[in-house]
């Protein structure tokens, strides 16, 4: 009997469809019950929604924005050779291109500094809590496991990141500490869209011409002389890391605080020889125990 039978619809999202599937307790539109098990995918009918007609217009995305700007850190070769006086006639114009060409990449580790005191009314005392603490040990502990050859290990020079780079240095004997000033926490760029909970005491165009000049130290491709791939890792804060990603991608900056880092958490950007940029992990802290995971 009809009072029997179950009616299962099913959605499909893509295009908006739908599906209707009947079936009874002895299988699909009364099959036998070890039939139904047997034919259950090939051959129930299926009544299906119309669909708007499907054209290749209709659905390919359009580009939005620019064109990758290959030039984007001012150090392309093919630009800064253009306007060049040769100062010999006897100079071989390609050989001369070809040695300011890059060959290296850059892989730049972008780490946020662990869980801090939030009750601190100075830098001084939002230092690590124990929990931080542990976060910045398996982060130093993934570092490690990495297996790579770090360059150097830079870090703001606020106490919560400055701590959590000096734990990360205990799993990675021989890199080299560097404090920085400009790596320091702030308001990069008025968010898009705007939010009435965050109000930054900082004053956007004073943070964001700081943060910008961190950006263009850091972020670029290798210098020419650059033999062998580098790994360096910088140790900071998620205002400055989602504006480095924003930036670096060429995504519009105004997005950065759409974007989540957890303490603690691994960020990977690679840079080619080219000028190509990749964002090889964004915000990654799956590496710790989920019960330490935390984005204060």
């Amino acid at each position: 009997m009809f009072s029997r039978k179950t009616v299962k619809l099913l959605c499909g999202l893509a295009g908006g469809s739908a599906v209707l599937v009947f079936a009874d307790s002895r299988g699909y539109l009364g099959e036998p019950r070890e039939e139904s098990r047997r034919s259950r995918w090939s051959r129930f009918p299926v009544l299906q929604a119309a669909q708007p007609a499907w054209t290749p217009g209709s659905h390919t995305p359009t580009p939005t924005g620019h064109a990758w700007d290959f030039n984007w850190d001012k150090r392309d070769p093919s630009a800064l050779s253009n306007g060049k006086k040769k100062e010999s006639s006897t100079e071989d114009p390609s050989s001369e291109q070809d040695n300011s060409k890059p060959k290296a990449t850059r892989n730049i580790l972008l780490i946020r500094h662990s869980q801090y005191n939030l009750s601190g009314t100075t830098d001084k005392e939002r230092i690590l809590t124990p929990l931080g603490r542990e976060q910045a040990e398996f982060t130093g502990q993934r570092l490690a496991a990495l297996g790579l050859k770090y360059d150097v290990l830079i870090h703001s020079s606020m106490a919560r990141a400055t701590e959590t780079a000096q734990i990360i240095s205990k799993y990675l004997p021989g890199v080299d500490l560097v404090s920085c000033d400009m790596l320091r926490e702030g308001a990069p760029i008025q968010p898009v869209p705007p939010v009435t909970h965050w109000k930054p005491d900082a004053v956007y165009h004073e943070d964001g011409a700081r943060i910008e000049a961190a950006f263009r130290r850091y972020i670029h491709r290798a210098d020419p002389k650059q033999k062998e791939d580098s790994y360096e890792i910088i140790v900071c804060h998620a205002n400055v890391i989602r504006y480095f990603v924003c930036r670096a991608l060429q995504f519009p900056p105004e997005g950065w605080l759409r974007m989540g880092l957890n303490n603690g958490s691994i960020t990977w950007i690679t840079i080619r020889p080219s000028g190509r940029v990749a964002l090889r992990t964004l915000g990654d802290s799956g590496f710790m125990p989920v019960d330490k995971v935390t984005r204060t």
